[in-house]
């Protein structure tokens, strides 16, 4: 996770800032991130819709708490005309995949961050995290949208170790039978 801060954090560009965060907060695809419009986002319930997404697919996202401000005020000032983009790029179309695969890039650099680091990486490392952090993986498989639980195992296995400190519970049973005896 502190890879990610320091990625963050080397990013001044307020807007370019705003899309990493929610890339990396909500698991988002680089083509859901550059596709969504100001509609698919329920800022006071925080979630927002990916819409038609893989698979041609609509899937829920969850807006962190710390960025539901910073969103708000973002769309607010940004988005004014119907069936506008939230991140825009040039002549009112959005923001390119490319343009945010440079923003990831550069950022990485900034950071001295020596990995390759894509932006799907931030999507990886959501799903990576919160495995450590105990969430299941059919949790997990609903948040990136995925059909099949296999397609998320992969991150159970690239998680810390630290899962691996769950105690077995033929083990409590032994102690409490040595405990008996």
């Amino acid at each position: 996770m502190g890879e990610i801060k320091i990625l963050i954090s080397a990013i001044d560009n307020p807007k370019h800032k705003l899309m990493v965060e929610l890339m990396y907060s909500a698991g988002l695809r680089l083509s859901e991130l550059v596709h969504l419009k100001p509609e698919h986002i329920e800022i006071e319930k925080n979630f927002g819709w990916v819409r038609q997404g893989k698979g041609n697919k609509d899937r829920l996202f969850m807006i962190a708490k710390c960025l539901k401000q910073k969103l708000k005020d973002y769309i607010g000032i940004n988005c004014q005309t119907q069936n506008s983009w939230v991140f825009s790029g040039r002549k009112g179309r959005n923001i390119s995949q490319r343009s945010m695969q440079e923003i990831v890039k550069k950022a990485a650099e900034r950071a001295g961050i020596s990995k390759n680091v894509h932006c799907h990486t931030l999507r990886h490392s959501f799903a990576t995290h919160l495995i450590e952090n105990g969430y299941d993986v059919l949790a997990v498989q609903h948040l990136l949208g995925h059909a099949d639980p296999e397609t998320t195992m992969v991150y159970v296995h690239t998680a810390s170790p630290k899962m691996i400190n769950v105690e077995s519970p033929y083990d409590k049973i032994i102690d409490d039978m040595d405990a008996i005896v």
